[in-house]
């Protein structure tokens, strides 16, 4: 069928609108999509072997998501400049940290907690500790003495909680804000008395010979794990962050029943590869440990307890309301 000149103009421009339309629509949707943007996992753990598997991006997909590998961060506190600029939009820490965050920043939420292990056999995972050949025998022997913690994160909460618990001042103990790495330096060259020794630095120290004042679970500690996510990947896609925490909490039950594909995920050699005692610490670890769960409003009773002692001793500036740092899945939904 020809068609009449006087309707090519028409046409054309009907053609070059929808084309427009289209690209805007196509743009749109892809500016829309959900991108998990996760720090690197390591060698080692339920989100290291996601990334191995490709189990992560395979269900991720079926709700119209993504992932982004970024960066090593060595712990929550260190990756604050990478969740400010976006870089990093979920991550794994515990309530401390995310408090000394959202004291600057308002941009994140917990979305999942992690319950405390209380079985006794399981290995510890973290320690104030004082080297070997320190006199310091007593929590109550740091009264003038430096302790490495990190800034507003578990290891000044834990710091705190231990002096009040013994009955020492807290302005009589001077706190030296270190990141990990920087903390175990100190901690080698003497610089510091003593440090509170968290995640993977604990076992490594212990395994150099240093003496344990004090374990987290002698302790009233409600900092337990968690799961946060920036704002508005809540808020625009709260099915892919469901998504990956049913994944990270599928893999940690498969992890309880076959650890050893959990360690050395990518390397068997290597600086981040493990051996001997410290693996089988490791392996111990993932035997004993609780999977994570989505947040519910009576968690707000450890998110008000940790800040309760931030508070106290000027790490916080004031209270905080344990609704405005919660996500709920189910009733963001509602």
């Amino acid at each position: 069928m020809r068609i009449p000149h006087r309707l090519l103009p028409v046409l054309t421009a009907l053609v070059v609108t929808v084309t427009a339309c289209s690209s805007a629509g196509a743009s749109q949707g892809a500016a829309d999509a959900a991108v998990l943007k996760l720090q690197d996992p390591g060698n080692a753990g339920p989100l290291a072997y996601a990334k191995k598997t490709g189990i992560l991006e395979q269900r991720l997909a079926k709700v119209g998501a993504k992932v982004e590998w970024g960066g090593s961060y060595a712990s929550f506190t260190a990756t604050i400049d990478a969740v400010r600029s976006g870089s990093v939009n979920v991550l794994q820490g515990a309530i401390s940290p995310v408090l000394g965050y959202l004291a600057n920043s308002k941009d994140i939420k917990i979305f999942s907690f992690t319950d405390r292990v209380t079985d006794p056999a399981a290995p510890k995972t973290d320690g104030l500790v004082v080297p070997a050949g320190s006199p310091v025998k007593d929590i109550k022997e740091l009264a003038g003495k430096q302790v490495a913690v990190n800034k507003g994160g578990r290891g000044e909460y834990l710091l705190l909680l231990a002096l009040e618990q013994a009955g020492v001042p807290v302005d009589q103990v001077k706190r030296v804000y270190l990141n990990p790495d920087q903390a175990a330096s100190a901690f080698a060259t003497g610089k510091v008395d003593a440090w509170w020794a968290i995640v993977r630095a604990y076992p490594e120290v212990i395994a150099k010979g240093a003496r344990v004042l004090v374990h987290s679970n002698a302790l009233p500690d409600q900092d337990i794990s968690i799961y946060a996510a920036r704002n508005e990947l809540l808020d625009r896609h709260p099915e892919a962050v469901r998504t990956y925490l049913d994944v990270v909490r599928e893999l940690t039950e498969e992890a309880k029943k076959s650890p050893e594909k959990f360690q050395n995920v990518f390397l068997q050699q290597g600086p981040t590869a493990l051996s001997g005692e410290r693996l089988q610490i490791e392996l111990d670890k993932s035997r004993y440990a609780n999977p994570p769960r989505p947040a519910t409003a009576a968690d707000g009773a450890f998110v008000t307890d940790v800040a309760s002692i931030f508070t106290k001793y000027g790490v916080l500036p004031a209270a905080i309301d344990p609704a405005s740092v919660i996500h709920e899945f189910r009733k963001a939904a509602a």
